[in-house]
């Protein structure tokens, strides 16, 4: 019976864990995992020149290292945090999505137009009209030319 009441607590726990929004993001984000390792190591570092041998309070105030280790500590935290926080990747929305995709399309078309000629006079014939062809053909006859000047002998 006792097997059977810690299989139980099992399956609870397990159903507990799956329901956790923390648990889960815990599982499947890298960065966060990556964030957490980082300011656990550099903790570990921080507590183990503190805990030395030295007077804590001479390390605290003199030991850069120290110092280093404790800020990257704090910033992995804050990371890890602020990851916390925001929305798993796959479910933030994005902003600013029609606007962006109008820009891009403007661009790429402005683009476009730039660097094909025959697209831009197909765009210059729709809005303005077709180019009319013109060939010039003259109505009259040329007149006979002059004379041309006889040389001066002397």
């Amino acid at each position: 019976m006792a097997a059977k009441d810690r299989l139980s607590k099992a399956e609870e726990a397990a159903r507990a864990a799956r329901s956790n929004q923390y648990l889960r993001r815990l599982i499947e984000d890298e960065e966060l995992r990556g964030s957490l390792m980082s300011a656990y190591e550099s903790a570990r570092g921080a507590y183990g020149r503190v805990s030395n041998g030295r007077p804590a309070g001479r390390v605290l105030l003199e030991d850069h290292k120290l110092h280093e280790q404790l800020g990257d500590a704090a910033a992995a935290l804050r990371d890890a945090a602020s990851s916390l926080r925001e929305a798993p990747v796959e479910q933030r929305r994005r902003r600013g999505g029609v606007l962006r995709t109008l820009t891009l399309l403007g661009g790429g078309g402005l683009l476009a137009l730039v660097l094909s000629s025959g697209l831009r006079s197909k765009v210059l014939d729709m809005l303005f009209g077709a180019e009319e062809e013109f060939d010039y053909s003259s109505t009259t006859t040329p007149s006979t030319p002059a004379p041309a000047p006889e040389p001066v002998s002397s």
